[in-house]
């Protein structure tokens, strides 16, 4: 794995804008100035350990339900037996991404399981894609993301429109939404955008309304499960018979708290750091909240110095303590490893890079080749 400088395409800007990734200049989140060259054994590796990974989070959330354990998942009562039967039925899922700590000689590191609302999909799918066949034609990517997201539409249930919602002011959700619907599309279903604050919820039809007050037969909602469980109505989705992508299950899965079962269950496995409820015997970790995105309230220690920390919103349910793995150090560059999960499949990977040791949302995306 390399990390090398790259010669913009001279008119990127244009041409990642008409892919739809419009706020690539966002703290240069875009920028073509370097890339990642892998090896086809480095991409063996990490779409060996992307299915392993999914293996061992598919038996620890056997264990945990049988267990009684969704608890430490941040998961309200009420719920757990709702969250247990969706795992039952295999809900349909159609994506999710795990973040590795690697630097191509170790095995890969889990940092933690995306699996509810990743974003950064478009980027990873189409935009750097895009970019390997300008940039580097002869050689190849990991990435069959886009071929297997219409693929895995046309296999979810039901044959009639899915609405796909987000939060309209968030603009890089957005994105991964609109992206989104136009794989659907492709599959050979219909679909549209639909802001999340503009639906309801109709207790008598026990369905999502649209804006037209329509009931809403599926719905993909780009807006996680811990939010929409403590939502005033939220209750009511465990008789809701609109459909849900992603599935109720993916509320345990997601779930930081799923660190320290992991490593319970499966100990000293290479894919796996230390984790626990409470720093214990680790002098060095990252103490993470057992709910939270982009890096928000993340906090690194060594030897009881805390070297790097993140302000945020979330906390309120709980942290967990990880092994420190810093990244790997290209140059000032510190790389994490998205890697895609279609329909439960490695898909392919995306790289995002910071100056820091935290990974955030305004960590910048690098394209990659092998």
């Amino acid at each position: 794995m390399e990390r090398l400088r790259s010669r913009p395409r001279a008119d990127y800007a244009r041409r990642v804008e008409s892919q739809g990734l419009s706020f690539h200049g966002r703290d240069g989140y875009w920028t073509e100035d370097a890339c990642y060259r892998l090896t086809a054994s480095e991409v063996d590796v990490l779409e060996a350990a992307t299915a392993e990974l999914h293996a061992l989070y598919a038996a620890a959330l056997d264990r945990a339900i049988a267990e009684g354990r969704l608890g430490e998942l941040g998961i309200p009562v009420e719920f757990h037996a709702a969250v247990a039967e969706s795992w039952r039925r295999r809900d349909a899922s159609l994506y999710g991404r795990f973040d590795l700590a690697f630097d191509g000689r170790a095995a890969p590191r889990l940092l933690e399981y995306n699996a509810d609302t990743p974003t950064s999909l478009l980027e990873a799918a189409v935009i750097q894609w895009t970019w390997r066949e300008d940039v580097h034609p002869e050689a190849d990517q990991f990435n069959s993301i886009h071929e297997r997201l219409i693929a895995a539409w046309g296999a979810v249930p039901g044959d009639g429109p899915v609405a796909i919602a987000c939060l309209a002011d968030q603009e890089e959700d957005w994105v991964c939404a609109a992206y989104l619907l136009d794989t659907l599309v492709q599959s050979g279903r219909e679909g549209a955008l639909v802001e999340i604050a503009e639906l309801a919820w109709e207790p008598g039809r026990r369905a999502f309304l649209d804006e037209a007050n329509v009931p809403i037969a599926q719905l993909f909602k780009l807006y996680p499960w811990e939010w929409l469980m403590r939502e005033e109505f939220g209750p009511h989705l465990l008789e809701c018979v609109t459909g849900l992508i992603e599935p109720m299950y993916k509320a345990a899965l997601s779930s930081k708290g799923m660190l320290p079962l992991l490593w319970e269950y499966f100990p000293r496995h290479p894919n796996l750091l230390e984790a626990h409820r409470r720093p214990g015997t680790l002098a060095d970790y990252a103490r993470k909240p057992v709910l939270s995105r982009e890096g928000q309230n993340v906090t690194l220690v060594r030897d009881g110095i805390t070297l790097e920390a993140v302000g945020g919103v979330y906390g309120d349910g709980g942290y967990v303590y990880q092994a420190l793995c810093p990244l790997p150090d290209f140059d000032g560059a510190h790389p994490v490893i998205g890697s895609w999960l279609v329909a439960g499949e490695p898909a392919g990977i995306g790289i995002r890079e910071s100056a820091g040791l935290i990974t955030t949302d305004q960590s910048r995306f690098v394209p990659h080749f092998f």
